[in-house]
């Protein structure tokens, strides 16, 4: 996992998640974005958790770096850790604070999302966040890897956004990674609904007393009444059992 300062892990079920302020991601991020050194964001929310159990070993990467998503993971750790973590990190809002105070123009490719919504994605990212969206390519496009690879890095791409939601993007990050010559990819789930307009956000005051959760529900009952009831029950199952993993590893046998 990549080594960050000013961090605390708060692992749960057991994936390395860590706990830190957006202002102090931002820099660090900014910084390594100077670099070669190849950066994978990924935001952890329960459904990540639940969905990418087959790949959960290679989150401990030295270059990713994996941060909380939502009000579920803070429930979890302080119940199993005592303690929340530091600032709720969803890439709906921090991807907007990391790409607004780069100060540097960067070029981004936008990966996945319905046929032309990374388009209209792309104006806003240009207009309002002042950055250079050097291609598009929606997720339901078959190209080969071979191809996607040349077409990203032909375009010259620093940064790669892949909206596909869990596990799928996640997965496609782990598998093509090495092959682009981006220094930052990014899971960033619903991102180019919410800039595009496709879909809608909570109010603000909703969004502030965590309550965003229900306001999704209340729009797309049928999707995700499972995912915030049946999957929040296994997500903190997964949890339980990994505390009691971890302290037969650390308890010492009977004589």
């Amino acid at each position: 996992m990549a080594h960050l300062q000013h961090t605390t892990h708060l692992p749960l079920a057991g994936y390395p998640i860590i706990s830190i302020a957006a202002d102090v991601l931002v820099p660090q991020l900014a910084q390594r974005l100077a670099t070669p050194q190849k950066t994978i964001l990924l935001f952890a929310n329960t459904n990540l958790v639940l969905k990418c159990q087959a790949i959960r070993s290679w989150f401990t990467s030295e270059e990713v770096i994996l941060v909380n998503d939502g009000i579920g993971l803070d429930i979890a750790a302080w119940l199993f850790h005592g303690r929340r973590y530091c600032e709720n990190l969803n890439g709906t809002d921090f991807l907007p604070r990391l790409l607004k105070s780069l100060g540097v123009r960067r070029k981004i490719y936008l990966l996945g999302g319905m046929p032309g919504v990374a388009e209209k994605a792309a104006e806003i990212l240009q207009s309002d966040l002042g950055h250079e969206v050097v291609g598009c390519t929606d997720g339901y496009a078959k190209l080969e890897s071979a191809h996607l690879h040349k077409r990203i890095n032909q375009s010259g791409a620093e940064i790669v956004l892949v909206a596909m939601g869990n596990p799928i993007q996640e997965d496609w990050i782990r598998a093509n990674a090495d092959a682009l010559d981006a220094t930052l990819l990014v899971g960033v789930g619903a991102l180019f609904d919410f800039l595009s307009g496709n879909a809608r956000r909570a109010p603000l005051w909703v969004q502030k007393i965590r309550f965003e959760w229900l306001f999704r529900l209340s729009l797309e009952p049928k999707r995700l009444l499972r995912r915030y009831t049946v999957d929040i029950a296994n997500f903190m199952l997964l949890c339980l059992r990994d505390r009691k993993l971890i302290a037969s590893w650390t308890t010492p046998a009977n004589p």
